[in-house]
């Protein structure tokens, strides 16, 4: 769901926007079959396809989840680091990587992004210097990374979770600038057995080049969409293989008491091993997210009135052989036509979609928005070096 930000009086008189001049417009927006562009629902049926639109936006190559301001303007949320680029804290420190949330700014509609110079992560520190266990900013370990971002219409508030440690925090703005105290969502996080049972959705299992450590998990990149007064928060399960979940609570009900959806597992690995050892490339498609699915991104598409859900989601087989790390990264498509986030999800049986393993680590982390008009964009990283934006357009069926 991609939620629109006005920015009302200096609009008017033909000036930038300042952070001084923002409220929440009551809007929402889905993709609908009413309009002459493509939806989700023709890519999955195969009458559409995506193509670059622009090559290199100037977004980092990992992750962004982007908004729409009046006027063509976009704000993109992503983490963000000293070393990456040049971010300090809000209390003027430099940011260790993987980072903070920042935002990065378009005003040619999207095709072009960049930050704030100084950059400054979004997110105050209740006392200075920054730490990781309040704030998760100053340490070598502490991390805000794959943020994701959702507006309840009727509160006009903006919500963001990210990941920090493996476990899901969220936070709640009324500006989509200023973010309250970050709170845990449900008890996600990683977890040995020792400390409290493992659902078995949520058991770590043996990966052939992955050292065992953590039992459970149930966390990781996160994905958020509000659906009326529900807000559900989408969390990887377990590994080798692994499952897509979710958390679910009321606006305004603490993170904390966010409990597991009904019907989960929401889907699982197409893969239930990692496959041949020496395998690399496209021939190992077919094991391409044994190890963890996550970085959920969902998109309504209306059509006759029924609404179906879509999501764009990270697969990951894991490293292979003398990898340093993982290393084969693809990206995914599922959908449930049920009209509720909290049904059971089917997985396109095109997938792994856009790229062949082993891909990069950016692809994964994509991006869902639509525009003003209905047309469908996606933010992804392509080939590990920049990050693009693909336009879902009609096939051509002459040739």
């Amino acid at each position: 769901m991609k939620r629109v930000i006005i920015l009302v009086t200096l609009f008017l008189l033909g000036c930038q926007p300042t952070q001084s001049t923002i409220s929440l417009l009551k809007t929402q927006r889905s993709a609908t079959n009413q309009t002459q562009y493509p939806t989700l629902d023709d890519f999955w049926n195969g009458s559409a396809e995506f193509i670059v639109d622009v090559a290199d936006t100037g977004l980092p190559m990992g992750e962004s989840e982007t908004i729409e301001v009046v006027n063509g303007h976009l704000w993109s949320y992503v983490h963000a680091s000293w070393q990456s680029a040049e971010v300090v804290d809000q209390c003027g420190a430099p940011v260790t990587f993987p980072g903070c949330v920042v935002i990065y700014r378009s005003y040619d509609g999207g095709q072009s992004f960049s930050l704030d110079d100084p950059a400054v992560c979004q997110t105050r520190c209740r006392q200075c210097p920054c730490t990781n266990e309040v704030d998760h900013i100053g340490e070598a370990w502490a991390q805000q990374q794959y943020p994701d971002v959702a507006y309840h219409e009727d509160t006009e508030t903006l919500y963001m979770v990210y990941e920090n440690g493996g476990g899901t925090k969220l936070r709640l703005s009324q500006d989509g600038l200023e973010w309250g105290n970050p709170r845990n969502v449900g008890d996600t996080g990683h977890f040995r057995t020792g400390t409290k049972p493992c659902i078995a959705y949520e058991v770590i299992g043996q990966h052939p080049f992955v050292p065992y450590d953590y039992d459970c998990l149930s966390g990781g990149p996160p994905g958020l969409f509000i659906e009326g007064d529900w807000v559900y928060v989408f969390v990887a399960g377990g590994q080798a293989p692994g499952y897509m979940t979710c958390y679910k609570g009321k606006v305004f009900q603490v993170a904390e008491k966010y409990q597991r959806c009904d019907n989960n597992p929401l889907f699982s690995s197409m893969a239930n091993e990692y496959g041949p050892l020496d395998l690399r490339g496209s021939g190992a498609n077919p094991y391409w997210d044994f190890r963890t699915i996550s970085s959920a991104e969902v998109l309504p598409v209306i059509a006759n009135g029924n609404t179906n859900y879509y999501m764009v989601y990270e697969g990951i087989r894991g490293p292979g052989p003398f990898d340093g790390g993982d290393s084969q990264f693809a990206l995914g498509l599922a959908r449930t036509t049920a009209g509720t986030l909290d049904s059971k999800w089917e997985v396109f049986n095109g997938n792994p979609i856009l790229v062949d393993l082993p891909a990069n680590v950016g692809l994964g982390h994509a991006d869902l928005f639509v525009t003003a008009a209905g047309e469908t964009i996606l933010y992804t990283s392509l080939d590990g070096v920049v990050r693009s934006r693909l336009r879902l357009i009609w096939k051509d069926v002459t040739q």
